[in-house]
This record gives C-alpha cells, sequence and structure tokens, in this order.
C-alpha cells in the first residue's frame, strides 16, 4: 500500500490503499479501508485544529494551482502509449477527464482547466473544486463519466475497477493510463506524459523545467546542519476516529520529500523496507524521530498535538518530548506534480527554525 496525494483524507483513495497494485491485509488493511470510508464524507485537503503549523495553513489559504501564462493550442491528432499496453488516438481536448487529482492538477496547470468537465474527490484546489465528482478514491462511475461525454479521459495504473475502465473504452471514449509518480524524479515524466497526451509537448516541457527550477530553489533555502547531523523524520498515516496508525516505510511514497528537504527517512532507516506498519512503541523507538511529518487532516484526527503524544510511544520519542511535527495539507502532500516546490518549502519551512543552521 502507497499512501499517495490521492490517498489523502478528502481525497484519499480508498483507492489507493488497494492502492495500488495489491489489496490492503490484514487487520491495519481492515482498519484502513474503514478509514478511507471514512475519510470519503469528507470534502476539503485543507485545514488544521489550531494546532497545526502555519505554513500548512498557508498552503491551504493558496490552493489553487498556477497555469502556464500561454493558452495551450493542441497539435491533434495525436496516438500514445497508454502504460496499460493499448495504443491511444486523442482527436480533441475540448473535454477532458482526469480521474486522480494529481492528473487534475497537471491538465489545469497545462492550461486545460476550462476543457475540464469532471473531477476525481481529490481534486480540491480552487479552479476544480466547483466540477462533478465521478471518481471517489478511484472507485471510478464509469455512467457519469459517459453522462459528460468527454473526449478524452485521463487515469492512472490505480483507477479501477478495471469494468469500469473497459466500460468506458468499450463506448469509444480515449482512455490513457499514465503511471503514478512515486518521487521527485518522476515528476518531469508526468508531465511531459501528460502533455504528450494533450497534444502540446512544448508546454509540458515549460511546465518540466519551471517545476523542477522551484524545486531546486527551494533546496537551495535548506540550512546546514550545525552537528552534521540530519533530522530524522517519520511519515505517519493517522485516522483516529477509524483507529488508523500507521508508520511509513520505504514505500510510503514520503520518502523522497523527506530527503529532498535534507532530511533522513526514520521510518525506511529503521528497516521498514516496505509501506506502512502498525505504529508499536518498539517500531517507533527504533525509528527515533527528531519530527514527525503528518498529513493535515490526520493530525486533526487525533486531537492535534495534544492527542498526537497520546499515541503510545509517541511522547517518549525525540521528537514527541519536543512537540515537533511538521503537518502538511492532504490534498498536495504526495501529488508529486506542478505544486511539490511549494509542498517541499514547507516541510523545510516547518523543519528548521527560521534563521537557524539545521539541527
Amino acid at each position: 500500500m502507497r499512501i499517495t496525494q490521492d490517498f489523502a483524507p478528502t481525497s484519499p483513495d480508498t483507492g489507493r490503499a488497494a492502492f495500488g497494485r495489491r489489496p490492503v491485509r490484514g487487520r491495519a488493511g481492515a482498519a484502513l479501508t474503514a478509514a478511507v470510508a471514512l475519510a470519503l464524507l469528507l470534502t476539503g485537503c485543507g485545514g488544521g485544529d489550531g494546532s497545526a503549523p502555519k505554513a500548512a495553513k498557508n498552503s491551504a489559504d493558496a490552493d489553487r494551482v498556477e497555469p502556464l501564462a500561454a493558452a495551450p493550442s493542441p497539435k491533434l491528432p495525436v496516438t500514445v502509449d497508454s502504460a496499460d499496453g493499448k495504443k491511444v488516438t486523442i482527436g480533441s481536448t475540448d473535454r477532458i477527464v482526469p480521474l486522480t487529482g494529481s492528473l487534475s492538477e497537471i491538465v489545469f496547470t497545462l492550461g486545460f482547466g476550462k476543457q475540464v468537465v469532471a473531477r476525481d474527490i481529490t481534486a480540491t484546489f480552487e479552479q476544480a473544486e466547483k466540477l462533478p465528482v465521478v471518481t471517489r478514491a478511484h472507485d471510478v462511475s464509469a455512467e457519469s463519466v459517459l453522462s459528460l461525454k468527454p473526449t478524452v479521459v485521463i487515469a492512472d495504473t490505480t483507477t479501477g475497477p478495471a469494468e469500469a475502465i473497459d466500460q468506458i473504452r468499450d463506448a469509444g471514449i480515449p482512455l490513457v493510463v499514465v503511471e503514478p509518480a512515486k518521487g521527485l524524479d518522476d515528476v518531469g515524466r508526468r508531465i511531459d506524459t501528460v502533455a504528450e497526451v494533450l497534444g502540446v509537448p512544448a508546454a509540458g516541457t515549460e511546465l518540466k523545467e519551471r517545476t523542477e527550477s522551484r524545486i531546486a530553489a527551494v533546496q537551495k533555502t535548506i540550512p546546514d546542519h550545525a552537528d552534521g547531523k540530519k533530522p530524522r523524520v517519520a511519515f505517519l498515516y493517522l485516522r483516529g476516529s477509524a483507529s488508523v496508525y500507521l508508520l511509513g516505510g520505504a514505500e510510503s511514497g514520503a520518502s523522497s520529500l523527506l530527503e529532498a528537504a535534507g532530511a533522513v527517512d526514520a521510518g525506511k532507516t529503521s528497516g521498514l523496507d516496505k509501506d506502512f506498519t502498525a505504529i508499536t512503541s518498539e517500531a517507533l523507538a527504533k525509528a527515533a524521530p527528531d519530527a514527525i511529518l503528518l498529513m493535515s487532516k490526520g493530525l486533526d484526527s487525533v486531537g492535534g498535538m495534544d492527542g498526537l503524544v497520546k499515541i503510545p510511544g509517541i511522547a517518549e520519542t525525540p521528537a514527541g518530548m519536543d512537540r515537533r511535527v511538521v503537518s502538511i495539507d492532504d490534498g498536495v502532500l504526495l501529488n508529486y506534480g506542478p505544486r511539490t516546490d511549494r509542498v517541499l518549502a514547507d516541510i523545510v519551512e516547518q523543519l528548521y527554525p527560521k534563521g537557524g543552521k539545521g539541527q
């Protein structure tokens, strides 16, 4: 299971819980499924209960995408390779349906916002929020999609069920499947792929270069570590109301961000080589995080910082003793797209004291 942006609370995918390519199993999987079901009742990806750090709230206030300055001028038709082995020809971008929030973000940023006619529940940024929802956590309603008469549908390999994808294709709608992003190295590839689908490869190159340069600029602001040691940061996925308390490992999706922020993924380096494991005092003691990375709704769900330290083992970690958390909006944390520089900037701002020289 890899929790990605599209698996945020309001965006959470019950989908990527089944996330991606294998079902969630065991007690943690059952609990996570319950958490996702609850999450689907929520309607925004920002938020905080007063205990979330300021930077996270700033990103919520600016929950917009920034389209490229030049209007897109697609060169169509174009035939592209779909990640599921199909060749797909796109003849029109008049009515676009991206089936994940992260794909919606790229489509809008490329300048196609006016042509998007529907959204996944994970597309919570301001320009998309009024569009009809046709997927919830990768549970696609083929009937809803088809009723909007799309000229192109963009999905990723976690989108399902397969029957819905087949139904859309059988109706003659061009549907392209894109590989999901796992880290910063995938940002440019995703942008290029979507731009190719929409017939604007040059715009894709422009957006890719803009995004990568902004990420690089943020990385230049990371302070030196005074003692030569990088801060250890544990990524926790929490849904308190559903009793879901998970510690991220190497495959959680957060390692790339943490490493780009000059930190160490505490779960990964403690030996957790998969995605998530249930939080235990022993696992937390071994991870020994200096700080904890959380989705903002996850922090809210346990009652903020005061509730977080009541989870067994948290209070005994350096992060718990210092009450040191990094809280980022669910709707952007693991998107790995055009707004990743903002996410990285939020992490850096919260992780390092202003004017400080690291930890």
